[in-house]
Parts: structure tokens; sequence; C-alpha cells
């Protein structure tokens, strides 16, 4: 089964997903081979389309983990009072390797901002997706099944056994 996530890296429902259900998601079903996840960003403001696009900057092995910092930091790099977010997704993106002119080359990066934007576009238009999280099951079962919003992990683990 696959599942794709559309999140924004601002949303306060994705982060409680992957501080909440995410460990036991990946512990139950992805590491155990039954479900497969694809990450789709799905920006809710300039700030989250900046830091989707650094993101991208980053080594494929470093993306996924860089993601999970920034959601479980979210309220200290984008909604600090008297913190420029730009400033502070700098410093994350330097923890997570990154040289300060692949970060200044990320947030000028026009043409990926403008393929993320697209994506989400293309997601609205196929899928319906209006919020994040919105999560797409695939498997033999099921075609493009979608839930929207935290959801605990028994949800997922009912949602992949139909799926399956």
């Amino acid at each position: 089964v696959t599942m794709d996530e559309y999140f924004s890296m601002t949303c306060p429902h994705c982060t409680a997903f992957h501080k909440q259900a995410m460990p036991q998601v990946r512990k139950e079903l992805i590491d155990t081979g039954k479900l497969r996840m694809v990450f789709h960003d799905f920006p809710l403001d300039q700030v989250a389309l900046t830091a989707s696009a650094v993101a991208r900057y980053l080594p494929p092995e470093r993306y996924e983990p860089f993601v999970a910092a920034l959601l479980a930091s979210q309220d200290r790099w984008a909604f600090a009072r008297g913190v420029n977010s730009t400033e502070g997704l700098w410093k994350m993106a330097a923890l997570a390797g990154l040289s300060r002119d692949a970060f200044n080359a990320a947030i000028a990066d026009t043409a990926l901002k403008d393929a993320i934007l697209k994506a989400q576009d293309d997601a609205q238009k196929n899928y319906q997706v209006d919020s994040t999280p919105t999560f797409i099951f695939n498997g033999p079962h099921a075609k493009n099944l979608k839930e929207a919003g935290d959801r605990p992990y028994a949800d997922f683990a009912a949602l992949v056994a139909k799926a399956a």
C-alpha cells in the first residue's frame, strides 16, 4: 500500500501527526513493509513554500529527517514572536548540512517554487486536496482512498488493511 501525504511545513495539524502518530506508523507499517509513504509539499503560506524549497535542496537521505525536524520545531522557526522565519529556517538548514550558498539558492529558486505550487494545484484538481495533512491510500483493494486531518495510529492501520 502506498500512502501519499500532502503536508505544509507551517501546519500545526501536520506537526501533531508527525509527533504523535508517525512514530508508530513508521514502526508498525513502514518498517514492516506494509506501507510505502510519499511526501508531497502542500504549502499553506509563503513561509511553508520557502521551507519546502530549502528541504528539496538537501540530499535525498536528509530530506525526511529535515522535514521531521522542521515540523517538530515549527513553533521556534516559523511562529515565534520576534523571529525572522527565514533566518530561523537557515539555522535549521545549517544543522542539516546545507551551505549558506545552497540555502540562498533555494530561497531564490523561483522555478522550484513554481513547480511546488503547480504540484499543489494538481493535487487540488486531481484528488480534491484542500487541507493538510491529507492522506491518499492506494493498494490492491483501494484507489485514491482519501482521509484528511491529524489521525491516530489506529486509523492508519485500518486504512492500510482496507487498501491491502
